[in-house]
């Protein structure tokens, strides 16, 4: 099969969707792989490394577009690469369907066979492809939530963990997943004092057992979430349900209540977003201010530490790349019912249930589609 990547076009996305090492293993798996000039700059790796990986140096996206069987991405194609996707293509990357119905749209238009990152499931129901990327996000909300909280950026002035004789900052962590996980290790390594916020008692259990009282876990209702928020210098947005829109928890009368100059990261901003007032920004211009909150809703945030964020999500991408090139889609997705789930669009239809949802379209299965 020829497989192509891509420069990515996003504002600020420095990630590739294949590391020379990954070009590598697929043409020893006897696969022609093109890659665009300059694609992995953003990680330091040259042209040169990728042509002495086996690979073909092409000069614009447009001839990958045209002549790959498959295109592996990062992130969710933009309009120009969209226009250029055909029938009978794969696309390969994270697309996070639910709250981008112009996305959505064009890509039913296109008749691809899109394969969405986010929803390949594990065998314990996990999302081994998201959770690099959910690890990194997890780190970096901390570090983003800190240099937000700064005055000079509109946030309070606190210092996440305080100094002798000044308490450390409030950090309320919603969602106790990937994100939430990472995200409160960030900050009770850094001398926060820590909630977490979730509805499983499971997972707080979970929880409540590793931070062995360093972090506080909470159930997850309504009055709990408003005290909580009312009360941060920070709160981390971490919900997740997967492949479907983040539900809206921090509402923006919640903000009312909240102490002028608190920070919201908003984690799920891919999905949508979980705070009511949440928009997606880039790493150019990341923040904003409502009702005197400082929002940081960066939609891309692992693409600001490249390197690390493209090795992590090739080790995981790269098992399915290999099955998809060796044996074609569909009986990649027949032998696997994990990588199935990855299955978003197809020639027209919506085969991915939340997503056929949540943006009014008729559901495929895709044991419809294998069939």
């Amino acid at each position: 099969m020829r497989v192509g990547t891509v420069k990515e076009i996003k504002n600020h996305e420095y990630r590739v969707g294949l590391t020379p090492e990954s070009v590598s293993e697929l043409v020893a798996h006897g696969h022609e792989v093109w890659v665009e000039t300059a694609a992995g700059s953003g990680i330091g790796a040259s042209d040169a490394d990728y042509q002495a990986a086996g690979a073909v140096i092409k000069a614009t996206a447009a001839e990958i577009f045209a002549e790959c069987e498959m295109v592996v991405k990062v992130k969710e194609p933009q309009a120009v690469e969209r226009a250029q996707l055909r029938k009978g293509q794969i696309l390969y990357t994270y697309l996070h369907l639910a709250p981008d119905p112009e996305q959505t749209a064009d890509l039913v238009k296109s008749g691809v066979t899109a394969i969405a990152y986010e929803t390949v499931t594990g065998a314990d129901n996990s999302l081994p492809l998201l959770k690099p990327m959910s690890q990194v996000a997890g780190r970096m909300s901390i570090q983003a939530g800190a240099s937000a909280l700064e005055k000079a950026h509109g946030g309070r002035g606190v210092l996440l963990g305080g100094v002798p004789g000044v308490l450390p900052a409030k950090v309320v962590v919603i969602g106790g997943g990937v994100v939430g996980f990472n995200a409160a290790q960030m900050a009770v390594g850094m001398g926060a004092d820590v909630t977490i916020l979730d509805r499983d008692p499971a997972v707080l259990e979970k929880l409540d057992n590793h931070f062995e009282g360093r972090a506080r876990t909470l159930y997850s209702g309504k009055a709990s979430l408003a005290q909580q928020v009312a009360e941060a210098d920070l709160v981390i947005g971490a919900v997740l349900i997967p492949g479907a829109a983040a539900p809206k928890l921090v509402t923006r009368d919640m903000l009312k209540t909240m102490k002028p100059g608190a920070v919201l990261v908003d984690v799920a901003i891919d999905q949508g977003g979980c705070f009511e007032t949440s928009k997606a920004t880039t790493h150019a211009d990341p923040i904003y201010v409502v009702d005197g909150i400082v929002h940081y809703c960066v939609a891309n945030m692992p693409g600001a530490v490249a390197r690390t964020s493209t090795y992590a999500l090739n080790n995981v991408t790269l098992p399915h790349a290999l099955k998809i090139a060796d044996l074609g889609w569909k009986a990649a997705l027949g032998a696997n019912p994990h990588l199935a789930a990855g299955l978003n669009v197809h020639d027209g239809k919506v085969t991915y249930e939340a997503v056929a949802r949540d943006l009014g379209y008729a559901y495929v299965p895709v044991s419809e589609v294998l069939a």
